[in-house]
């Protein structure tokens, strides 16, 4: 995870060089945990997420203190379940290893505990595209969902950028009562910035 990515004026994420944005998913609400500054660690705010072919991205329509979005690369992400409870709403639930500096020791960050709840409209394009979307990235990556923390901290999260996505996209089921938006073209143009690394550096033409 990275806390507060890059973000355009327009809150979509500054993209990756080889990043592909695939669906976005506006009204649901995220939970977060053990977010440094916040009461308790506990973040719970109401955004959307943006998926691509490198990570998901939550952005909050109003900061919740120092918290304004938050950044889950695919290939970290873990023990992700589809809940469908009685009495609440459908949601995702997961864990999410932290993006470690190179310079810092895994044993200084924890793992999150995240879930996104669906509280306005269906699941029925959004949950598919979810879960195809990570195992397509696991199956291209070579790594399992079993891989230790400390391993899964030390990947390079921007290698899942190899996954292929159109194929699976132009196949997508789209629910009527999911108001999930799937990006035919990219929405953010090939001429705009591109980061090239997950670490705090500034933000990079891309060539």
């Amino acid at each position: 995870m990275a806390l507060n990515p890059q973000l355009f004026p327009n809150g979509m994420p500054v993209p990756f060089v080889n990043e592909m944005f695939v669906f976005a998913r506006d009204g649901v609400e995220f939970e977060i945990d053990k977010i440094p500054g916040t009461h308790g660690g506990n973040v719970k705010a109401k955004g959307t997420i943006y998926m691509s072919n490198i990570r998901m991205v939550f952005v909050a329509n109003k900061p919740v203190g120092s918290f304004i979005a938050f950044d889950m690369p695919l290939l970290y992400v873990r023990e992700e379940k589809f809940n469908q409870p009685i009495f609440f709403c459908n949601n995702i639930s997961g864990r999410v290893e932290p993006v470690v500096p190179e310079d810092q020791h895994r044993a200084l960050y924890s793992t999150h505990s995240f879930k996104i709840l669906f509280k306005e409209g269906g699941c029925g394009t959004f949950v598919p595209l979810f879960f195809n979307l990570i195992a397509s990235v696991r199956q291209y990556s070579q790594h399992s969902t079993n891989f230790a923390s400390e391993a899964a901290s030390r990947m390079d999260p921007l290698q899942a950028a190899q996954t292929p996505v159109d194929e699976m996209m132009r196949s997508a089921y789209v629910d009527p009562n999911d108001p999930t938006r799937i990006f035919l073209q990219q929405p953010i143009p090939e001429s705009q910035l591109r980061r090239r690394t997950y670490q705090s550096q500034p933000v990079e033409h891309s060539i």
